[in-house]
């Protein structure tokens, strides 16, 4: 199905294709400036590093659905061997590791999703092939160091859990910020917490990928409003700490727009995303020291031609 006349007016709003020149591979990623790094550095007190990325693990995140992603397989390719030809006693090991690239913590590249036939920049989707992408490659993708927000939702709701199928919103977002007692900047990320990686944590990974029942429909995430905010803004970023990453059912209440977010967002926005991030130990630490900003860096694998990429991101309080 075809998107709507006020789906596609909406996303000429918040498009920005041209804006850094037609051969712009990086969308948000520009507002990753120096500027916005410094004011990352700023954030820094303690000098205490938060690791914001879960394990990978063969028995991780993924169940088979959608259909082709893979958990992390780790196997040996030498063990406790020397190579016959060099001098010495000692003896190494060297692994062998797979992955889906999107298994576990990510970063989707602006390749991830197209529609219309086009990508990001207008771009055609045939600059994807079997042999990778292109265009927007995981290698394209800018090493992050900037300021991150912690949204944390369960503590702005005060709840232990939130409804299925809530809806994060621009209201949300402004609330975050007033409680953090700062002003939005450009190049700012949000890293939302849900809760829902609890679930993960807690051993029911089936529950956290695809629903109590089986079902994937319905599940908190990110709408139209707060894209249009962080559009707004000049956010750079939002990664969050589920699987599914926008609301379901749709904001629109129209099945047909399944992955409306993320198709609005990479394809026309070229705004960074991501999910199966972890802020548990950082929600812990921003709610014990009473601040909700801290230095985000997350480099992302530079996998030449992927569309998604894995990433270990720190936050340095």
């Amino acid at each position: 199905m075809a998107f709507s006349e006020e789906l596609r007016e909406f996303a000429a709003t918040v498009s920005n294709w041209g804006r850094w020149g037609e051969e712009d591979q990086l969308g948000c990623g520009n507002f990753l400036t120096a500027e916005a790094a410094l004011r990352g550095a700023r954030s820094i007190q303690s000098g205490e590093a938060i690791s914001l990325a879960v394990n990978l693990d063969s028995k991780g995140i993924q169940v088979g659905q959608p259909a082709g992603r893979v958990n992390a397989s780790l196997s040996f390719s030498s063990l406790h061997e020397r190579d016959a030809k060099a001098p010495g006693i000692w003896l190494g090991c060297d692994d062998l590791f797979t992955m889906s690239t999107c298994a576990a913590t990510h970063i989707d590249c602006l390749s991830h999703i197209s529609y219309d036939g086009l990508l990001y920049g207008g771009k055609p989707k045939d600059l994807i092939t079997a042999e990778g992408a292109t265009w927007c490659g995981a290698e394209t993708l800018k090493p992050i160091s900037t300021r991150g927000i912690l949204v944390d939702l369960l503590r702005q709701e005060d709840a232990d859990i939130l409804e299925s199928g809530y809806s994060i919103d621009a209201a949300d977002m402004d609330r975050a910020y007033e409680l953090a007692g700062l002003e939005p900047q450009p190049g700012d990320i949000v890293c939302v917490r849900t809760g829902e990686i609890r679930d993960y944590f807690a051993g029911n990974r089936y529950k956290y990928a695809v629903g109590e029942d089986g079902s994937s429909w319905q599940k908190i995430g990110l709408s139209l409003s707060a894209t249009k905010w962080f559009h707004e803004q000049d956010i750079a970023g939002a990664f969050l700490d589920n699987y599914h990453y926008e609301v379901m059912p749709p904001s629109t209440g129209n099945w047909d727009d399944l992955l409306v977010v993320h198709m609005i967002q990479l394809r026309d926005m070229g705004f960074l995303q991501g999910q199966n991030w972890n802020f548990e130990g950082l929600a812990e630490a921003c709610h014990r020291d009473g601040r909700m900003d801290f230095h985000l860096v997350a480099v992302p694998e530079p996998l030449v031609g992927a569309t998604s990429a894995p990433v270990a991101p720190v936050a340095l309080r």
